[in-house]
């Protein structure tokens, strides 16, 4: 959640939001959306991508690698004879507004700039040059653009743990890119946008087909199976001829499955919108993954370059940026806007761009976000002002959250029940809105009541005490187990999990004296 007002939703692609949950908690999810989609004259806290694009000026903050360090090609001179560019030079600004901008941190880029110096020295298609952006995000997510624009988020790179991993899922995104992937999916956007215009202007009151066509659209923006297998093949390809290991792929499949796993079993899912929901199963794209490997030899060919990779990442940021607040557990802390709550045992916190959403035991959802609310109007008033469907009038009732004013009231919209709770921080409004189904309707209040009084203003020290949470490198030493590095970490839920998440360990595997480990910390 960024540090300015916020409204509306906005939709996210691919692993943009890779938290989820038991599918039953889905529903109230898509519901708290459903209703927060009806705010209307708000200031957005993450403004949608057309809006946050405006103004932006992605020359600063773009990262540009060329091809070859043998024979230097300058990215924009290439770019300016690639008909592709204009795409990928257009979407740019709106990626950046849409993962957090670009992460700077020169020790990292250089060891980006050396895995792609020796991919591109095996192209399968020479002529084009490539620009390569760590975006700011702690999703785990890499995409490509047309015209050559590659982007890694960071929480990828956390993911990864050699450098061969990071060189096949770029050279699987060059794939892409060789394979004009991307104009094939414009061109099928653009079909689906003429759909569209069907729809609203024909079939304006369908709610069905309004609903249908949302759905395809969501389908659209990715690649197709065939595609994705594609870039596969492509991908390992070059990362074999690159001197890497090809069975890197294969592996970081399975540590991508891992991790989908690793969030499935806590937070709330929605396939539309999950990482490898677009993608083939990952057990088929594990096995060709393999198939196409062993083209180079049997496993243990190839480099794999893994502590240059951890010395590069050491340090780099995980999990939140202090723009968007930090989660600790069950306590949700942003020292921007001085503020902090906490969701009740068995909740797990997703912080997003625009709001904080958390999903707990009972199908219960909690949006958490805030608006610019003028010293002129009242908490009820604003309550009453038409931003709330289905809003029980008669419930709205003024309390005292601390020493700070608060409202609350009911909705009810379709099989769910919601609690709204708006707090006053200055010219700040702060919303919670609590989701149930129906039948769970009498639990509603002490729920939502249990969130809206955690909330409180922070102190100056506990302002100054919060600190970013980083990967940082270790080397295991005699004794060393899984359980004495896990205890290591900071921040993080369910420790040991996410050291061998980190790390590529089950629980059978044994920590090696003399061997570096990442673990998260301060």
């Amino acid at each position: 959640m960024a540090s300015t007002p916020l409204g509306d939703a906005r939709e996210t692609s691919g692993a943009q939001k890779a938290g989820r949950a038991p599918r039953s908690a889905a529903a109230p999810v898509a519901a708290l959306v459903l209703l927060a989609a009806a705010l209307s004259g708000c200031t957005s806290l993450g403004a949608g991508l057309e809006q946050a694009a405006d103004g932006v000026d992605p020359s600063p903050v773009q990262s540009g690698y060329l091809p070859t360090p043998r024979n230097p090609v300058d990215f924009d001179t290439v770019r300016a004879n690639d008909p592709q560019s204009s795409i990928g030079q257009s979407q740019h600004p709106k990626i950046l507004a849409a993962y957090g901008g670009a992460y700077s941190d020169t020790k990292l880029e250089q060891t980006l700039a050396g895995i792609v110096g020796r991919l591109a020295e095996v192209p399968d298609d020479p002529s084009r040059a490539y620009s390569i952006t760590v975006l700011n995000s702690p999703n785990v997510n890499a995409f490509a653009l047309p015209g050559g624009y590659l982007y890694v988020t960071r929480g990828l790179l956390a993911l990864a743990n050699d450098s061969a991993e990071v060189a096949a899922v770029l050279a699987h995104e060059m794939g892409h890119v060789t394979a004009n992937h991307g104009i094939e999916r414009q061109q099928r956007e653009q079909a689906a946008e003429l759909a569209g215009r069907v729809v609203s202007e024909v079939l304006a009151s369908d709610s069905a087909g309004q609903a249908a066509l949302a759905r395809s659209r969501l389908s659209l923006a990715s690649f197709s199976r065939n595609q994705e297998l594609q870039a596969d093949a492509l991908g390992i390809r070059q990362t074999g001829r690159a001197g890497y290991d090809p069975y890197a792929a294969a592996r970081f499949l399975k540590a991508m499955e891992s991790y989908s796993n690793f969030r499935n079993a806590f937070q709330a899912e929605n396939p539309d919108l999950d990482f490898l929901a677009s993608h083939p199963a990952a057990p088929q794209r594990i096995e060709l993954a393999e198939r196409h490997a062993r083209v180079f030899g049997p496993p243990g060919t190839g480099i794999t370059d893994r502590d240059r990779y951890l010395a590069g990442i050491d340090g780099m940021l995980f999990g939140d940026s202090a723009a968007e607040g930090y989660v600790r557990g069950r306590r949700f802390f942003h020292p921007g806007l001085g503020i902090t709550f906490q969701v009740p045992d068995g909740f797990v916190i997703d912080n997003t761009a625009e709001a904080v959403l958390a999903t707990g035991p009972g199908d219960v959802a909690i949006r958490f976000d805030g608006v610019a609310l003028p010293s002129s109007m009242s908490l009820t008033d604003y309550v009453n002002s038409g931003w709330i469907g289905g809003l029980d009038k008669a419930s709205i009732r003024q309390e005292k959250v601390g020493d700070l004013d608060a409202v609350t009231a009911r909705a009810a919209g379709g099989e769910y029940v919601f609690d709204v709770t708006v707090i006053r921080v200055g010219n700040q409004a702060y919303r919670f809105l609590t989701a149930l189904p129906t039948s769970a309707a009498p639990s509603l209040t002490a729920t939502a009541e249990t969130v809206g009084r955690s909330f409180r203003l922070l102190t100056p020290a506990e302002k100054d005490a919060l600190k970013p949470l980083r990967i940082r490198v270790v080397t295991a030493r005699a004794g060393d187990t899984q359980t004495s590095l896990s205890n290591k970490m900071q921040g993080v839920d369910r420790e040991i999990e996410m050291f061998r998440l980190l790390n590529d360990l089950d629980e059978s595997s044994q920590v090696r004296a003399g061997e570096k480990y990442k673990i998260v910390a301060e």
